[in-house]
């Protein structure tokens, strides 16, 4: 059975290249998911529904489960949409295109993440054919990941609340699993002055205020450092003061990129951060929602990966885990410098191991 899901798995994967699905133009590619679960499944107890373009298959025992089965509900969840398409490709990105020779099938979204989506997809019919696991399972496939909309799987968590204990993540990560994940928040600084003329020694330069902040900025730090994600990383992306060559600027606006830990949420750091420039620079965050994220190395599912020999880390890149308020592991099929990048591929070969793992570690 498993030889004719990875056959099918390849064939959506087409599928979905063929179809662009860009970030909140996903309604195509649902389709074809939903379409692919729906068939697979027909008679076996699943309910298949649409949220927006997410598409959300839940079986029979975690709808209405029996009170004597204890069994965890993993959550299986990859993304349907891509960036677009940079101006670098020497392919067509929306055409499925196999390589006999290297094993490579090029195409948009092929690595991040198609591969992962189909594979667990595959997973997901698995086990419904064959429910003898030590676990439930939900399918998710959701959509605005790329650009973390409030459309895509935010819209979803509100109907897992209560049925999920754990999630698996598919984002191309060479089946290694990555059990910690850095959280992201974007902070608009203000730091006030006052005006004068520059030839003259008056005014406060806001720009030179600024100095101070973006140097303590740049040296923060917790009292704690992540033993998987390392330190917080606060770092100024964006400077803008004055309107004249000869006015001093009575303010200074920068922009700060900051990726946090596990060692505190968002909104815990934030406050941290504000202290550390208190009376000089007002920090604004444009979104504390998209926090880090890890699951305990403990976690049978870690543990069987380990097992394999697949060694666990942190991930410094950012992935729907970020919305998700259980444990989760991020682990699927690829490469993560592959993602993004011109003339995307992922290799066949890799969808058939992703596979063969997932169904091992979660029988």
């Amino acid at each position: 059975m498993i030889d004719q899901l990875y056959y099918d798995a390849i064939d959506l994967l087409k599928g979905l290249i063929a179809t662009p699905r860009v970030s909140r133009s996903e309604a195509d590619a649902a389709d074809l998911v939903e379409n692919f679960i729906r068939t697979r499944s027909e008679g076996l107890g699943v309910t298949v529904s649409r949220i927006g373009c997410n598409v959300l298959a839940v079986p029979q025992d975690v709808n209405d489960p029996d009170p004597s089965d204890t069994r965890q509900v993993i959550l299986l969840n990859s993304h349907i949409d891509t960036v677009p398409p940079s101006s670098s490709w020497t392919r067509d990105p929306f055409t499925p295109c196999f390589d006999a020779d290297s094993g490579r099938l090029y195409g948009l979204g092929s690595n991040d993440a198609g591969a992962s989506l189909v594979s667990l997809a595959a997973t997901f019919i698995y086990f419904l054919h064959n429910p003898s696991s030590s676990f439930r399972f939900i399918f998710l496939a959701s959509c605005e990941e790329e650009v973390s909309g409030a459309g895509g799987i935010e819209a979803v968590v509100p109907r897992l609340i209560g049925k999920v204990d754990a999630a698996v993540v598919g984002e191309p990560t060479d089946m290694r699993p990555a059990v910690a994940e850095k959280g992201l928040m974007v902070l608009d600084g203000v730091i006030t002055g006052k005006a004068g003329h520059a030839a003259r020694d008056e005014g406060d330069n806001a720009i030179y205020r600024a100095l101070s902040v973006i140097d303590t900025l740049r040296h923060f730090s917790l009292p704690s450092v992540s033993p998987l994600l390392g330190p917080v990383k606060v770092t100024v992306t964006q400077i803008n003061a004055g309107t004249k060559h000869n006015v001093i600027p009575d303010r200074c606006d920068i922009v700060v990129d900051v990726r946090t830990t596990d060692v505190l949420d968002n909104h815990a750091t934030l406050q941290m951060l504000r202290q550390s420039v208190l009376g000089l620079c007002e920090l604004t965050p444009r979104s504390t929602r998209l926090n880090p994220s890890s699951i305990s190395p403990s976690h049978p599912i870690v543990r069987r990966l380990a097992m394999l020999g697949l060694e666990p880390f942190g991930s410094p890149t950012l992935s729907d885990q970020a919305l998700m308020p259980w444990q989760s592991v991020k682990v699927g099929p690829g490469h993560s410098s592959r993602s993004h990048s011109a003339d995307e591929y992922i290799c066949t070969d890799e969808i058939r191991r992703a596979i063969h793992i997932y169904t091992s570690i979660l029988q």
